[in-house]
């Protein structure tokens, strides 16, 4: 098992593992409901990469982004085709953060809001780069493409 993994709080935790299978192509592992109907807990699996999930409880300081106004964690997938599950999130609910570009650092890269407000960053490795390669090509890159 990995040491660490993502653990996401949100409103509504059936609607989201509902919409992570559709935006993501994540399966289901396990789901437990607790005795008033909320999600307790949801482990899901996507790209070979494991999260889990549960729903807000207020009552227990466990609180979604769409509680907090915001979040400041994103969760980064490694994907085989960076516009394809960029389009597809967005097709599902997504918001467009930043639209899909080569990035000076050497990736394909895009960046989506999920309906929950969590961030999912999507990225292709397309070439290895030195750290000099990488800070010179920063000073040189055009402004990015947000939405």
């Amino acid at each position: 098992m990995p040491t660490m993994l993502p653990h996401l709080t949100v409103k509504d935790g059936r609607a989201a593992m509902a919409f992570y299978e559709k935006a993501l192509g994540a399966t289901e592992m396990f789901s437990l409901d607790g005795p008033d109907g909320r999600l307790m807990h949801g482990s899901m699996c996507v790209n070979g990469a494991a999260f889990m999930l549960m729903d807000e409880f207020l009552e227990h300081n466990a609180k979604s982004p769409k509680s907090l106004g915001g979040t400041p964690v994103g969760i980064h997938l490694w994907v085989d085709d960076v516009d394809q599950a960029f389009d597809r999130a967005i097709a599902a609910g997504s918001t467009p953060i930043m639209k899909p570009a080569d990035m000076f650092w050497g990736d394909r890269y895009s960046v989506v809001e999920d309906p929950f407000g969590h961030h999912w960053s999507f990225a292709k490795h397309l070439k290895d780069m030195s750290p000099d390669d990488i800070k010179a090509a920063m000073m040189s890159a055009p402004p990015m493409d947000c939405a």
